[in-house]
């Protein structure tokens, strides 16, 4: 039923410890204690190449491959890979066929369209959440694949991780992330916003019920895909996708964020709002051919910084998802590019 991610053969020299997705970083001093404002210009922007078609990309470098890996929404998961970063190349994607349980918790999904998938490596494996959903329901579920090689592909599904069928929430758009040595997962998108749970680390699955962390008036649409970057300088940030995506040069999306000095909040914006009220600090938003910028996710590069991957609608080639990475850092204690 799974297919390999890849069958190339790779002889890259190890480099440090396998470094994560989760959103944790080594501890380090802040930048600069000088406020800045968001740099629009194309300085911390990486050069992307190649096979650059994305939606809700997340990233990962596996050092014992040499390879960064990016997973993203497609039929079966989309998968490509790069040696860079930059000149991306399409492997194979994840699943070859549905497994037969997706069926028991999303009974009117008829695509293959899997959403949002989240990597991140934690205690010996790598872990690949994902989304099976339709549009304009909550009947949804989040799922966990794990595998101890990304580059071997010898994944193994470990089933259902949260179900939102008859909840308040919407179980789709998670992503991993560590609170010193404990796991969590934030997910959620519309309906009442965005929630967050602890995971035990053995099964990687919740061991407790989950809480609301975001919320805005609907009306207003959307707060989604949530990611959490734990900076190591005392705070969390939480990115969410505002307003309306998957509409080409229509979409509306915009990238904004808070933070809190508990993983489970309050999560505050640079003007003191709660994003549990719809507070939420403007990080990017569309510029130039870059419309609707969102489906965010922090990783850590092969050197050790931190950057942010997202798509956004190209104007300049008929709408197309496009990857975009950028550097990102803190500046006065909030992310800035």
């Amino acid at each position: 039923m799974l297919k390999k991610v890849l069958g190339i053969a790779c002889s890259i020299a190890m480099v440090a410890a396998l470094i994560s997705c989760d959103g944790t970083t080594k501890s380090i001093a802040e930048d600069s204690d000088a406020d800045i404002t968001l740099d629009e210009s194309s300085r911390s922007a990486w050069s992307i190449s190649g096979s650059t078609f994305t939606h809700d990309p997340s990233i990962i470098y596996e050092a014992s491959a040499g390879l960064y890996w990016m997973f993203y929404t497609a039929d079966g998961i989309g998968v490509k890979y790069s040696t860079d970063g930059k000149n991306w190349i399409q492997g194979q994607q994840v699943f070859a066929t549905a497994p037969s349980w997706w069926k028991d918790y999303v009974p009117s999904k008829t695509d293959f369209n899997i959403w949002a998938p989240d990597i991140s490596y934690y205690n010996g494996k790598y872990n690949l959440y994902y989304s099976v959903s339709v549009f304009g329901k909550n009947t949804s579920v989040i799922g966990l694949m794990q595998c101890t090689s990304i580059l071997k592909g010898d994944w193994v599904d470990k089933g259902m991780v949260i179900s939102s069928t008859g909840k308040k929430y919407n179980a789709i758009d998670p992503n991993f992330v560590l609170a010193g040595s404990t796991p969590y997962l934030v997910f959620g998108s519309w309906y009442d916003g965005i929630w967050i749970t602890r995971l035990s680390s053995g099964t990687m699955k919740p061991n407790q019920s989950p809480i609301q962390i975001a919320d805005r008036d609907l009306s207003a649409n959307a707060i989604e895909g949530p990611c959490i970057w734990n900076r190591g300088n005392g705070y969390y940030y939480l990115f969410c996708s505002f307003d309306k995506c998957c509409n080409g040069t229509s979409s509306t999306y915009n990238i904004r964020y808070g933070r809190s000095k508990s993983i489970t909040g309050p999560y505050l914006d640079k003007n003191g709002n709660s994003l549990l009220d719809g507070g939420g600090t403007v990080l990017l938003s569309s510029r130039s051919n870059q419309i609707g910028p969102g489906g965010q996710c922090i990783f850590t590069t092969k050197s050790g910084s931190t950057a942010m991957g997202y798509h956004f609608y190209n104007k300049n080639n008929n709408g197309e998802a496009t990857l975009a990475i950028r550097d990102i850092k803190t500046v006065s204690g909030w992310p800035t590019f």
